[in-house]
């Protein structure tokens, strides 16, 4: 069975997309039953509006990403469809304002109760009319708080 996991931020150019490759990458490296968490997942990410559906990723978003060694996998920014809802088993906004209602089968969290650094903290920063600096410490929270959303993935999904 698998589990149906979407990271949403606003236009799906930067915070979500960056998300998705890193906890993809992460769950590729995690072994689990005689696989890997990868084998298990759908990762998604979408955007809560339409300002970049259909662009690809923010060119300093992928930078920040390359400078790491993640690759793009060629993302194509599009707007969540609020009738899938129910398809996902969880919904990870990766700030506060990106929090949808919707059918109880959805669990809603934000990104950052995975934070193992800072939990208090309830956004992960927007990026978007930073610099590269700001894109870098944006990425850095991501990887942090996807380790810990990969170990409780790992702990639920066993």
């Amino acid at each position: 069975m698998t589990f149906n996991l979407c990271f949403v931020c606003t236009g799906n150019i930067c915070r979500s997309p960056m998300a998705e490759v890193v906890v993809r990458r992460l769950a590729a490296g995690r072994a689990m039953g005689g696989g890997v968490l990868a084998d298990r997942l759908a990762v998604t990410s979408a955007g809560t509006g339409p300002w970049h559906v259909g662009e690809p990723m923010d060119s300093r978003a992928r930078a920040a990403l390359e400078r790491r060694g993640y690759r793009d996998h060629g993302h194509v920014a599009h707007q969540l469809d609020r009738r899938r809802l129910g398809d996902l088993d969880l919904l990870v906004a990766l700030d506060s304002t990106h929090l949808l209602p919707g059918p109880s089968a959805v669990l809603l969290r934000t990104f950052e109760p995975f934070e193992p650094v800072e939990p208090e903290t309830l956004d992960v920063p927007d990026p978007f009319y930073g610099d590269e600096q700001d894109f870098a410490a944006c990425l850095e929270i991501i990887e942090r708080s996807g380790a810990g959303l990969v170990d409780w993935l790992a702990a639920r999904l066993a």
